[in-house]
């Protein structure tokens, strides 16, 4: 099979009293209606309907792991996978980027060290 159990609107976001619900709350609701692990399903595209409790999106559910990670966008999955720190100040960041912005091609990889000028 494609490896894709299901996709269609949701609304499994019936949440009186709440103004919305998480992603990862989502996730497990959705487990537990079609009987899976939170990890293979991808909600996505959620609305919270006007005046709250209540919320619309769609998302996917896979056979597996494996079979979510193959076929899924590379920023869906990140938005589930923790956040990476960045490096370096935000000034320092700032620099570099300008720095890349006065070379061409191969040679912006060369600055990606946040060293200034080679001191």
């Amino acid at each position: 099979s494609s490896g894709i159990n299901a996709e269609w609107p949701l609304r499994p976001g019936i949440h009186p009293g709440k103004a919305n619900l998480s992603k990862e709350e989502l996730k497990e609701k959705l487990a537990t209606m079609y009987r899976t692990t939170s990890d293979v399903i991808m909600p996505f595209g959620f609305r919270t309907d006007f005046g709250g409790g209540r919320s619309t999106g769609f998302a996917l559910i896979y056979d597996d792991v494996d079979a979510m990670k193959k076929i899924e966008p590379a920023y869906r999955l990140a938005r589930f996978q923790p956040k990476k720190d960045k490096t370096g100040g935000r000034r320092q960041r700032k620099e570099l980027k300008n720095r890349k912005k006065k070379v061409s091609a191969t040679k912006k990889s060369e600055l990606g060290s946040f060293k200034r000028n080679g001191k």
